[in-house]
C-alpha cells in the first residue's frame, strides 16, 4: 500500500490554468472563473480518501502523527513531509445531537457530527465526521467506530467519500 499512497503528488495547476485566468493570484480583482490548489498535504489527503485510504502526516522531531495531514509541524515548525496511511476505525472523542440543518431548518430525528480521533494518529487527532447506522441515544464518547466508504468507482477525492463512521464492537 505505501507505493500506492507515494503516488500521490498532491494537485498541480498547470501554467495554462493561470495563464487563462482559471486560478485566483490577483487579490484585487475576482476573475469570474477560478481555482485554486489544495497544497500538497491536503492534495495528498483527498487523493488518498478517493482511494479508500486516510493519510496523515508526521514529524519526524515531534514524533506526532495527524489527521488531516499539514505540510508543517505547529509545535516545532519543522518539515512534516512524511504521509504515512493511517486506520479507517477510530474513537469518538466528543459529538453531538442536532436538531436543525446547516441552512436551519428543525430535523425530528438528528444528525450526529462527531470529532473521530483516528487509530495510529497522535492522541488528540482526528476529523469531524457524522455518525450512522446508530441509535442516538446510545452514542457515547469513547464509543469505536469504523468509516463505511462510498463505492470505489464512486468517490471523488472529498471528505464525503466517506459516508459517515459507524459502531464497532471489539
Amino acid at each position: 500500500m505505501s507505493d500506492k499512497i507515494s503516488n500521490y503528488p498532491g494537485t498541480p495547476l498547470s501554467e495554462k490554468e493561470i495563464r487563462d485566468g482559471n486560478v485566483l493570484s490577483i487579490h484585487d480583482q475576482m476573475p469570474g472563473d477560478f481555482s485554486w490548489d489544495t497544497g500538497v498535504a491536503i492534495g495528498r489527503y483527498l487523493a488518498g480518501l478517493k482511494e479508500g485510504v486516510i493519510l496523515g502526516s508526521h514529524c519526524t522531531h515531534c514524533r506526532r502523527t495527524v489527521v488531516p495531514p499539514r505540510n508543517v509541524c505547529e509545535w516545532c515548525f519543522r518539515p512534516m513531509d512524511s504521509f504515512i496511511p493511517l486506520r479507517d476505525t477510530g474513537t469518538v472523542n466528543t459529538f453531538s445531537l442536532c436538531y436543525v440543518t446547516w441552512d436551519v431548518q428543525r430535523i425530528k430525528e438528528p444528525e450526529t457530527p462527531a470529532v473521530i480521533e483516528i487509530d495510529g494518529a497522535s492522541p488528540l487527532h482526528g476529523i469531524m465526521h457524522k455518525l450512522g447506522e446508530v441509535d442516538p441515544q446510545q452514542i457515547s464518547i469513547g464509543m469505536r467506530v469504523k468509516a463505511v466508504w462510498k463505492p470505489a468507482a464512486k468517490r471523488e477525492g472529498a471528505i464525503t467519500d466517506i459516508l459517515y463512521f459507524k459502531p464497532i464492537q471489539e
